[in-house]
């Protein structure tokens, strides 16, 4: 962690706060709390404070079996300015009406409101995601998109649209929450965060859950999950269409016609768009050269590569890589003053790391009156 540039920051310090649901997942709750108490740690200041809430304040089970007492109820008036519903096991039988009337409070006083795990369902159940974007873990993906027919489902790790945030589970919610920190408070910040938790790279929008094709299209269309099966075992050497449809005894029209009423598009469509996901994971985690990538996904070329590749992601692969390797760049090793104000309790436990305040923050407001 060496570098010589600065974060800006505003001063305003945001307030996260996370309801509990019975059966909740406590790696999810872990993932998101985590990276708002290391921003604090490296920047030296308390950029946030968080807080855990049940309707009575009365403690929840997490799906492990882990008790959790939350710091208060509900109705408490350390409620924050943005709220995460925090999601699980049986997540259909643990909303209640209470929970919906809240979360419908909460966004008429257009708090920001969020989702980790299968909260998004609580979101959707009180019709605050009705023309949003909205990411759950894969397992309920084709539930949701058959109850909540105006929610736009997407299989994507976490999605940030206007004034919701949703994560899928495990891990997930902290690439949401280190894009929050990032957006708030620089990336040099948010990538310090990632190199802390020895976290090898801050996923984005674009990086998508890898769910399993049966439970998308369930324990139908078993030729169909074959073909897929067989794409994905021949990416380098993508195998023609007419053969596909002649492994599973089918014409290839039928083949179309089943990629389009279950995966909405046309079979070499969804086969690009394979080679072009497994390319982009080979960009980010390997030094394979744009050549050597171009070949070992099954494209004819580089420069058909490359126009493929912008086409579906929106940049040229060059570009992806650099970006990749900018959001792992190191932060700031020098030191500030220290706030004025009290800390908070995880601050004064963190004074004692060697990372404290390791990361520059420079207030907004001073620089516009220096100028």
């Amino acid at each position: 962690m060496s570098s010589s540039s600065s974060v800006s920051v505003g001063t305003a310090t945001r307030s996260v706060g996370f309801l509990l649901l019975d059966q909740f997942t406590l790696i999810s709750l872990a993932s998101a709390v985590e990276p708002l108490r290391m921003a604090n740690q490296l920047s030296g200041r308390e950029l946030y404070r968080w807080h855990t809430f049940s309707p009575g304040g009365e403690p929840v089970w997490a799906s492990d079996g882990m008790p959790i007492t939350p710091d208060a109820s509900w109705n408490n008036p350390l409620v924050a300015d943005t709220v995460i519903v925090c999601g699980g096991v049986g997540i259909q039988s643990v909303i209640t009406r209470e929970h919906i009337t809240w979360l419908q409070a909460l966004a008429r006083q257009s708090r920001r409101l969020g989702a980790v795990c299968t909260g998004s369902w609580a979101l959707a159940k009180a019709g605050l995601l009705d023309g949003y974007e909205c990411s759950v873990h894969w397992e309920f993906l084709a539930a949701m998109q058959e109850a909540f027919p105006r929610v736009s489902m997407s299989a994507s790790l976490f999605t940030l649209d206007r004034n919701r945030f949703t994560s899928s589970g495990g891990t997930a919610p902290m690439d949401m929450m280190l894009h929050l920190i990032g957006r708030d408070h620089g990336r040099e910040l948010s990538a310090a965060i990632s190199e802390m938790f020895v976290y090898e790279r801050i996923r984005n929008e674009q990086d998508h859950q890898r769910v399993p094709l049966k439970h998308v299209l369930g324990t139908h269309q078993p030729k169909l999950q074959e073909i897929v099966a067989l794409m994905e075992a021949n990416l380098e050497e993508p195998i023609d269409l007419d053969k596909l449809a002649e492994y599973v005894d089918l014409s290839r029209r039928q083949l179309e016609r089943l990629f389009q009423k279950y995966l909405h598009c046309t079979p070499s469509r969804y086969y690009l768009r394979l080679r072009l996901i497994r390319a982009r994971q080979l960009l980010k985690q390997t030094s394979l050269s744009i050549i050597e990538l171009a070949y070992v996904c099954g494209f004819v070329s580089t420069p058909h590569f490359s126009k493929c590749y912008r086409e579906y992601f929106g940049v040229p692969p060059s570009d992806e890589r650099s970006g990749a390797e900018m959001s792992q760049k190191p932060a700031t090793l020098t030191t500030v003053q220290q706030p004025s104000t009290r800390p908070v309790t995880t601050l004064e436990q963190a004074r004692n790391e060697s990372t404290f305040a390791s990361v520059r923050m420079i207030d907004r407001s001073d620089l516009a009156q220096s100028c």
